[in-house]
């Protein structure tokens, strides 16, 4: 079986995704006219009322087809009676994806094929896992080697593939400490080599964007390549941020209206439409557009400082609304655009200041390279704060250029750009973090609070549910990811959430809410008035810090009377909460929510009276959400298995 699986990952990408980026083109061929190496730029130089007609109704056509194939999508997560049935539809979901994508990146929409690949690939390979019947140990190798060589033919680079596979499946998988990693190391190398090589004879050996002639001046001017990573970081946020606001005013525009989701992908082409009428370059068009804001392309012209201002927003804009409304694409290409431009409008400010304060000051110590050495290295520190992977990104610029100069600077903008946005996109749990969230204080105390329960509430009329990566699912393929990732949207938080749970007033002495969340070995407590109305939430590692606090100037007995309310006071952002759901949402919803709170806890409410509040009835974190989708998948397994029994009957 240790041979078989080693043959799996030798011939993983004949079977690769990869050949859709060809029918991307194809598709590009058939709706638009101009020339490829100049990218969307064409557009800017037509009469906008020859080509308005076309810019707008071509990717709203991509977004009706696009969601007529996730409703085919939905309708094959449904499961059968059968195990072929079942095995026959899992197997088809992948290369539907794949016509998705490259649909969705042939009609212009602002998306891109790598998360796509990495995530298909990873598919194929779980599927090719099952089917010979490999350990969760090798699945999880087949994964890292399906992941290693999405990135390492998307971009021609063998060892951004290789770590990518590192740095995004081995390192935060449960299984790392049980797997021989020179075996798995060895197997993901050879699949990102193969890939490589399949790659460079199908599509050439060029790599996928052009890097322009640039040059570093002097290490004096490391500190701007810094501070080019701190604004890369703010960038990367502002997509993180984008994107999460954009995926739940989608999710409450859905609720709210009923209408069917297969129209939103349409709504996205829309948006997408319009805003390529003004600003071309938003559109998908390979790289090519990339090749533009690097100005490495001959004959055609760059892009002025505050048009590269403008484009950022806007593809920002663009972006977050294709991914909330359904289309289908990741993240890699529009991350490497935005930083990009970000880089080359950084650069030419820096030129300009530097050569007007020069006369002045005499400057002459500070030698500003060109404008392309900083596109470069924005590049690598927005896909890195982006997508969290800060050696994927030193390692893919480092292959590209082949420049050793390049390292220095570049080590400094990915680390700080990374680190800025580490403490917003997560991409995993962190056990026993409890709640760390910001917002204005609400805590009320009314007068005659007292007393404190513990409550067993069972949630009763309710219909009808791992950790959602907002922006590239790709890099959420983890054995529980994948396993539990359709079962999420089918599962309620009133199926997953915790029904017994402790209750504190206002003024419930500390150590006596400590008493209680140790007798019902509890790690927090739900803070309501008199009316069962929540008002925040405690914990005991808030507890803890608030103690030693106050005992440097109290004496013992003074802090065995503390309350719930002084400890509240004293800091809004201790007690509140950001967020709460209700029992009928799924548990996709509730894990967004976690995600653009950076919380792993959440109230659950029977309804929402004001300010996200209500009846508290349950509590709902991400071992809850781990439990129950396993037990569903196991329950449903049992199901399948014994429906051969019943046929033979």
């Amino acid at each position: 079986m240790v041979f078989t699986c080693w043959k799996i990952k030798q011939v993983l990408w004949l079977l690769s995704p990869r050949v859709c980026l060809v029918r991307v083109h194809e598709i590009r061929d058939f709706f638009w006219d101009g020339i490829a190496s100049r990218g969307a730029s064409w557009l800017r130089e037509e009469p906008i009322e020859e080509i308005w007609k076309q810019v707008i109704l071509v990717p709203v056509c991509g977004g009706m087809m696009v969601g007529a194939l996730n409703s085919l999508h939905v309708a094959l997560k449904t499961p059968s009676e059968g195990t072929f049935l079942s095995d026959l539809k899992a197997a088809s979901r992948p290369f539907l994806k794949a016509v998705a994508a490259a649909i969705t990146l042939g009609t212009g929409n602002s998306l891109g094929p790598e998360g796509p690949s990495v995530e298909i690939g990873a598919s194929i390979a779980k599927g090719v896992g099952n089917l010979f019947e490999c350990n969760k140990e090798r699945k999880l190798s087949l994964l890292a080697a399906g992941s290693a060589a999405g990135i390492s033919s998307g971009f021609n680079a063998a060892v951004a593939g290789c770590f990518f596979a590192v740095e995004s499946v081995l390192w935060p998988s449960p299984e790392i400490s049980s797997l021989s990693l020179t075996n798995t190391t060895s197997m993901v190398i050879l699949s990102a080599v193969i890939a490589s090589v399949v790659s460079e004879a199908g599509l050439g050996s060029e790599p996928a964007f052009r890097v322009p002639e640039y040059d570093f001046r002097s290490p004096s001017e490391l500190p701007l390549y810094l501070l080019l990573g701190i604004l890369c970081g703010l960038v990367s946020l502002a997509l993180s941020r984008s994107t999460s606001y954009a995926l739940t005013a989608v999710d409450n525009v859905q609720k709210a209206t009923g209408a069917p989701k297969a129209v939103f992908p349409v709504f996205g082409g829309l948006v997408v439409g319009l805003i390529a009428l003004a600003y071309p370059e938003i559109l998908y068009w390979g790289f090519e557009n990339v090749d533009i804001l690097l100005e490495s392309r001959p004959l055609v012209k760059g892009l002025p400082a505050h048009l590269l201002l403008q484009l950022i927003g806007v593809k920002i804009l663009a972006t977050s609304l294709c991914r909330a409304s359904g289309l289908v694409g990741g993240y890699y290409a529009p991350s490497l655009f935005i930083g990009a431009a970000t880089g080359m409008a950084y650069g030419k400010f820096a030129s300009f200041a530097v050569s007007q304060l020069d006369p002045t000051f005499h400057l002459s110590i500070l030698e500003v390279a060109s404008p392309q050495a900083y596109g470069l290295v924005g590049m690598a520190a927005t896909l890195a704060g982006v997508c969290q992977v800060p050696l994927t990104a030193v390692l893919l610029l480092f292959e590209l250029t082949q420049d050793y100069r390049i390292v220095l600077p570049l080590l400094g903008a990915v680390g700080l750009s990374s680190w800025i946005t580490s403490g917003k996109t997560r991409k995993r749990d962190i056990g026993d973090k409890m709640f760390s969230v910001k917002g204005n204080c609400s805590v009320r105390s009314p007068s005659n609070l007292s007393g404190l329960s513990s409550s067993s509430v069972l949630a009763t009329g309710v219909t009808h549910a791992t950790e959602l990566c907002e922006l590239e699912s790709s890099l959420c393929v983890d054995d529980s990811s994948t396993e539990f990732k359709d079962l999420e949207e089918r599962i309620s938080v009133s199926q997953a959430m915790r029904t017994r749970f402790v209750t504190v007033l206002m003024n419930t002495l500390l150590t006596e809410a400590v008493a209680l969340m140790l007798a019902e070995k509890q790690s927090c407590a739900v803070i309501v008035d008199n009316d069962n109305l929540l008002i925040g939430f405690l914990t005991l590692d808030q507890i803890q810090e608030f103690s030693k606090l106050v005992k440097d100037g109290s004496a013992q007995s003074e802090v065995q009377k503390l309350q719930v309310s002084e400890m509240c006071h004293s800091n809004c952002e201790k007690c509140s909460v950001p967020w709460t759901v209700t029992p009928d949402m799924n548990l996709v919803s509730a894990q967004r929510i976690m995600a653009r709170h950076g919380i792993s806890q959440l109230p659950v409410v029977s309804e929402i009276v004001e300010d996200h509040r209500g009846h508290p009835i349950g509590l709902l974190d991400r071992e809850c959400i781990h439990i129950a989708c396993r037990a569903v998948a196991t329950r449903e397994s049992l199901r399948l298995s014994s429906i051969p029994k019943r046929h033979r009957t």
